[in-house]
């Protein structure tokens, strides 16, 4: 095998015989966006038991908040060709505290909110059918494989605040939950109910649109790992003895140990 540590990519020409051109097939990203988004006066909906706490309850904290699943649909954009709109539907637990009254303590309840946006990228245009040994021969999932793939990263949202008031109309759930989505929550959420709690987050996200081609990239040799798998030890005390001293607990940084810009020694 050759060795990789001495390699640099200025190595890596024609003339060279440390590399070799090879066709690989890989995902590229034709095009993307982020997004940070205040999502206010979310609607979070429960199930038929948690709805009645929520009836009785005269105060509300948002404790947390995460993303349990996001969809997405695909639809060409028309007389704009290469375009795609992307409809993506995120799915948030709500974990909120309930007060019944002043000074009590507080419950612990769970919900449902739901958010959806569009946005517009560039995914090309290909009029291909793909056919491939791990979907089988279905043309519905041949044309399906030929269309770009919609990719969204999101982070953990930040949980902002939340408020209960009365309910002066019936809210429905915006769309079909997904099962996941249920299981975490308990059931299925309802819309009824006399108090309503809405929440707002902040969330980052970023969308890609990818398509699969086949590209022809440089490569070195195959990379063998060179680190060598230990096994783990039944022993707490050993675990225990190649720990760190935690030093910053006991004796916590100040702001001339973190350094500072006035480029002061």
């Amino acid at each position: 095998m050759a060795d990789n540590e001495n390699i640099s990519m200025c190595d890596c020409t024609q003339e060279s015989s440390n590399c070799d051109s090879v066709c690989i097939d890989a995902m590229r990203v034709y095009d993307s966006c982020s997004d940070k988004d205040c999502l206010t006066d979310l609607h979070v909906y429960f199930t038929d038991a948690v709805q009645a706490q929520v009836d009785s309850a005269v105060n509300v904290r948002l404790k947390d908040a995460d993303v349990v699943t996001v969809t997405t649909t695909l639809e060409p954009v028309p007389f704009n060709k290469g375009f795609y709109s992307v409809d993506i539907t995120f799915f948030f637990d709500i974990t909120l505290d309930l007060y019944t009254s002043p000074g009590a303590v507080p419950i612990t309840v769970q919900g449902v909110a739901v958010f959806n946006k569009k946005v517009i990228l560039f995914g090309s245009d290909g009029s291909v059918k793909v056919f491939t040994s791990e979907y089988g021969s279905d043309p519905s999932e041949a044309q399906t494989l030929s269309l770009p793939r919609v990719n969204v990263q999101v982070a953990k949202p930040i949980a902002l605040s939340a408020r209960i008031g009365a309910c002066y109309s019936g809210s429905c759930v915006p769309c079909r939950v997904p099962q996941c989505v249920c299981n975490c929550v308990g059931g299925e959420p309802v819309a009824e109910g006399t108090k309503c709690v809405t929440v707002t987050l902040g969330l980052f996200s970023i969308v890609q649109i990818e398509r699969n081609v086949q590209m022809l990239v440089k490569a070195y040799d195959f990379c063998i790992p060179k680190k060598e798998c230990t096994n783990s030890t039944d022993n707490p005390c050993e675990v225990f003895s190649r720990l760190e001293f935690p030093k910053d607990q006991f004796f916590p940084p100040n702001i001339f140990d973190k350094g500072n810009s006035c480029g002061c020694s």
